[in-house]
């Protein structure tokens, strides 16, 4: 099968999939709310259907190398007393959070692809680096927005049924997972806004630059979001996706809820920048955002898992590298991980 034809056959799939009767988010207007479609506050978008479609069809995606099994896979403890931070990479952007007997997960997703469809679209380049059966319970699952490499139905599935934990995602999210598990329950809050996840810590919503999408016709429906984990013991800021923009929101998550003791902020998914600099960072931005944030440390994510973009296998860790030289950063503060690895934040 021709690239092309696979791409027309996955839009079309999308197509037959989109229920008849969607039920979507309905609120108040605000700043980034017009009644039906949520947006970036002074970030309107350049980028067409017709854009994406091109460059899906048009594109000359670089070769990944074939799946291939992590060499260790982390079997985190139960729980994380006290202050210590320990994080465990699953991948891409899913991180296990353990700190003051609280489990956390961010963005959690075990399915080998990043697609509506079992049969195509982006192929795990390896297993999750924990395996389900090794998952500690947990208490809070932490979701950014609704693209498929960010929000997986199934795996949220599975562990709602073993765990039950309390699910916290932007407004509109509820939608989107209740039409799919409708027993499920979850939390859904606006920019700004804040919740109390018990232990001292509390989740604060603050503005991402991206957009969300399920379907070819939902686009914006839902809301997206970073989040401010506040912590007796230093503020985490933990970023899914985000456009870097004039650097704003980044100054702002400063003014208001630093310094930070930790950010994940992504680093791949960035070519073409004709296309891809108005939804995420590349690694430069990513750089120049842990200065702005004041952050002691950062980790960088959103590579090497899902062939999302034109971005080489190992190529946004080469540009991160040459950033961090560029840019002048003291050693250390940028610290990678691999995926099946654990650290404790110092």
């Amino acid at each position: 099968m021709s690239k092309k034809l696979l791409y027309v056959l996955l839009f079309a799939s999308f197509v037959f999939q989109v229920s008849c009767e969607p039920v979507y988010y309905h609120g108040p207007v605000s700043d980034h709310f017009d009644g039906q479609r949520f947006f970036n506050p002074g970030q309107k978008s350049s980028k067409t259907f017709k854009d994406s479609l091109l460059w899906m069809i048009l594109r000359d995606r670089p070769k990944w190398p074939k799946y291939q099994e992590l060499p260790v896979t982390d079997q985190p403890p139960a729980r994380v007393k006290g202050g210590d931070v320990r994080l465990s990479y699953v991948g891409h952007v899913s991180m296990l959070l353990q700190t003051r007997g609280m489990n956390i997960l961010l963005d959690p997703v075990w399915s080998d692809r990043a697609s509506p469809l079992s049969w195509a679209g982006p192929k795990r380049a390896h297993p999750p680096g924990i395996r389900f059966e090794d998952l500690p319970t947990i208490d809070v699952v932490l979701i950014t927005h609704n693209h498929y490499d960010h929000l997986d139905l199934s795996f949220l599935q599975q562990l709602w049924q073993r765990d039950k934990p309390r699910i916290i995602a932007p407004l509109g999210n509820d939608t989107v997972i209740n039409r799919k598990i409708p027993q499920l329950q979850i939390e859904t809050y606006d920019w700004a806004e804040q919740v109390g996840i018990g232990a001292d810590l509390v989740v604060h919503l603050v503005p991402a630059l991206h957009w969300s999408a399920r379907s070819i016709y939902d686009r914006g429906r839902a809301l997206w979001a970073s989040f401010v984990l506040e912590t007796p013991d230093g503020n985490l800021y933990l970023v899914g996706d985000t456009a870097f923009g004039d650097g704003d929101i980044f100054r702002q998550a400063a003014e208001k809820y630093g310094p930070f003791r930790l950010a994940l902020l992504p680093i791949g998914a960035y070519l073409p920048r004709w296309f891809m600099s108005e939804h995420h960072m590349d690694p430069q931005e990513a750089v120049q955002a842990h200065k702005l944030l004041g952050a002691q440390f950062s980790v960088p994510v959103h590579y090497g898992v899902f062939p999302l973009a034109d971005d080489p296998y190992d190529g946004p860790l080469k540009a991160l590298r040459i950033a961090l030289e560029e840019q002048q950063t003291p050693p250390g503060q940028f610290h990678i991980m691999q995926p099946g690895t654990y650290w404790l934040v110092p």
